[in-house]
């Protein structure tokens, strides 16, 4: 089962903000589709954000670069899908990527009624794997307090 995925492609000048760069909206949009391709191939079916958290930009990107997405499962729930998200860009006529954002994305997959239904189980093989599924379990305990802190503010909402 595929559990990484790489999207590349080059950034194009309708992609720039007002400081001439790519602009940080469209790479969401770019961390969405590659997260929710990673997570779909995963569960084999679809899936749905449920949070994405703890985006980082390092550093812009340039408009005419090569852009390298790199999703990969990092945990599973019983029907949650957690994919890291890291996005990469190089000038063409360079041969390094510099790394440029970050961030972890939660899917759940969902039957034909959008109710959870289980997904396949990751299970780390490597060390890196193992760490990388750690990272996903701490970032879940975060969010329970994250989540206690946003309750008041939600309830305005509702």
């Amino acid at each position: 089962m595929q559990d990484k995925i790489t999207f590349q492609f080059v950034s194009e000048p309708t992609d720039v903000n007002f400081g001439g760069k790519v602009h940080g909206g469209a790479v969401m949009k770019w961390i969405d589709q590659a997260a929710y391709a990673c997570a779909s191939t995963w569960s084999e079916g679809y899936c749905v954000t449920v949070y994405v958290g703890g985006i980082r930009f390092f550093k812009p990107i340039h408009i005419g670069s090569l852009v390298k997405i790199q999703a990969r499962v990092i945990f599973t729930g019983k029907s949650s899908i957690h994919i890291a998200v890291d996005v990469f860009s190089r000038k063409m006529s360079e041969t390094k990527f510099e790394k440029t954002t970050h961030c972890v994305i939660v899917f759940v997959s969902v039957d034909e009624q959008g109710n959870p239904k289980p997904t396949n189980q990751w299970i780390p093989n490597t060390e890196r794997e193992m760490q990388l599924q750690q990272y996903a379990k701490r970032l879940m305990e975060l969010r329970k307090d994250i989540e206690v802190e946003m309750g008041p503010h939600l309830k305005d909402l509702f």
